[in-house]
């Protein structure tokens, strides 16, 4: 059997390959940009045969540099950007639109029709989702609409839909594979999540041919094989980029969460093998899929995370390096009563206020850019704690510690600060690439180099624990400052 696990990272802005050992050592990564097309405001796209080569690409780097034979491979996990959608001819194999991104704004006015029909309770309750355009149907019913022809060779199954997984899969399998997981399916707005198939009702609906749909596999298992160098090598794991990492962070159990710090943050808490339907503007999800069954989690997004620290970087001008953001902070005892509210886009959860705007409140005469810069930190870890908040009322599962992934996560004055605010331990992770190490995980356990998730457990490692050290009546006055800088925020741009 072979020794490494080839992870294939698919996100947004590039394709990255990781070649990890059984002890999860990282060997190798080789990692590509992808370029993001804006046909017009508010619309997003990709070229999927970029998507494609890209991908193949840094595969193929990475095992030339670590030196590596294709036989030495045991599997290949993928991991991805999740509701882009790509729509292609089964015959050529080539894409019959660009892939609408899961950012792409354009199918609202569907979206707005669909609640105008009534379909919204049904949309939540089967899906676990909030219509919106940020999902995959409505940008398939968008191209079957735009394409001319493209219903009708969808009927007769002669074009395939898939997310970036089945893409990728189908691709690597020379067409012989067109299958999903549970994560990606249910990220479309059409997967049901308590039944686990394609919501009939959502296909007639949107007018969506259930023949051009993947069939839906567990995330851990042989799909089929890539021939890598003449060699065959099992492609035995999928999952969608924020499930992936709460799987990679052995998340397993429920009241287990992770956060990603990013661009913006994804807060996951996995809450077993029944669903959560959520009270507080959550979403429902599925977190993985085994063969012994499904787990939900509970997801929470939110919209300017680590991205409040590039518009002071870019539009302020206030550091030329984002992580010169935790040496500033630490420069003052506090954000001397200032908070920084980064509502750019609106609010997401729990608050889903689409007119709520940035506001900076508290200034006064002695206010420094060491304190603008703390609160803007600080603003991260508020929003976070937000979200912890929802999630214990929803399911009535106390958070026992946070573990935290994503680029931000090396800032140790971002990390000791949210274990402050949540009075919680927060872990980070010996292995940062937790998306990538998910994907490792599921083609690892499908092929017998892990046997199950209790030696995964083991084999995690935490670098560092954050514990909290405020006392609880100054973290109460300091929730209560942000909660007040929240409402100035609301409602502005009505």
């Amino acid at each position: 059997m072979g020794r490494y696990i080839l992870a294939l990272d698919q996100g947004t802005t590039s394709s990255r390959a990781i070649l990890f050992d059984r002890e999860q050592n990282i060997l190798g990564m080789a990692q590509k940009a992808l370029t993001q097309y804006y046909p017009r405001e508010g619309w997003v796209e990709h070229d999927a045969m970029e998507i494609w080569s890209s991908q193949y690409a840094v595969m193929m780097e990475v095992i030339a540099q670590t030196g590596i034979s294709p036989k030495e491979i045991a599997a290949i996990g993928i991991t991805n950007q999740r509701e882009t959608t790509v729509l292609w001819d089964r015959a050529t194999g080539r894409p019959i639109h660009n892939a609408i991104v899961w950012q792409c704004r354009r199918t609202a006015p569907l979206v707005d029709e669909l609640t105008a029909r009534g379909l919204a309770p049904h949309i939540q309750a089967a899906t676990g989702l909030i219509p919106d355009a940020y999902f995959s149907a409505t940008k398939i019913k968008w191209i079957l609409d735009e394409v001319e022809g493209a219903r009708e060779k969808a009927l007769r199954g002669e074009i395939l839909f898939g997310t970036v997984d089945s893409w990728l899969l189908w691709k690597l399998t020379g067409g012989a594979v067109h299958a999903t997981d549970p994560t990606n399916a249910c990220r479309t707005m059409l997967f049901n999540i308590h039944t686990l198939d394609w919501d009939e009702e959502l296909l007639s609906a949107l007018d969506i041919p259930r023949a051009m749909l993947p069939q839906v596999l567990p995330s851990s298992r042989v799909y089929g094989q890539a021939e890598i160098q003449g060699v065959p090598v099992p492609i035995a794991g999928m999952a969608g980029d924020q499930q992936a990492a709460l799987f990679g962070q052995t998340c397993f159990d429920p009241g287990d969460a992770k956060n990603t710090y990013g661009t913006g943050c994804f807060l996951l808490m996995n809450t077993g093998s029944t669903p959560c339907q959520s009270r507080n503007g959550l979403l429902t999800t599925i977190a993985v899929g085994l063969e012994s069954g499904v787990q939900y989690a509970l997801e929470g997004s939110i919209f300017v995370g680590g991205a409040v620290i590039q518009w002071l970087r870019d539009e302020l001008g206030f550091f030329s390096e984002s992580r010169d953001a935790e040496y500033y902070a630490q420069k003052v005892a506090d954000t001397g009563g200032v908070y920084l509210v980064p509502a750019f886009a609106g609010l997401g959860a729990p608050y889903w206020d689409m007119y709520a705007r940035g506001a900076i409140v508290g200034i006064t005469r002695g206010t420094k850019r060491e304190h603008i810069i703390r609160a803007a930190q600080e603003s991260i870890a508020y929003q976070v704690a937000d979200l912890v908040e929802a999630m214990e009322k929803d399911t009535g599962l106390p958070l026992r510690q946070l573990k935290a992934d994503g680029g931000a996560i090396r800032d140790n004055f971002l990390m000791q600060f949210q274990a402050d605010i949540l009075a919680r331990q927060v872990l980070r992770p010996a292995v940062r690439e937790a998306t990538a190490l998910g994907a490792a995980y599921l083609a690892g356990l499908a092929t017998g180099v892990w046997q199950n998730t209790g030696e995964l457990k083991q084999l995690w490692r935490c670098e560092r624990t954050f514990q909290p050290q405020i006392p609880p009546q100054r973290r109460e006055e300091l929730l209560a400052g942000w909660r007040r800088a929240v409402e100035r925020s609301m409602g502005w741009a009505k």
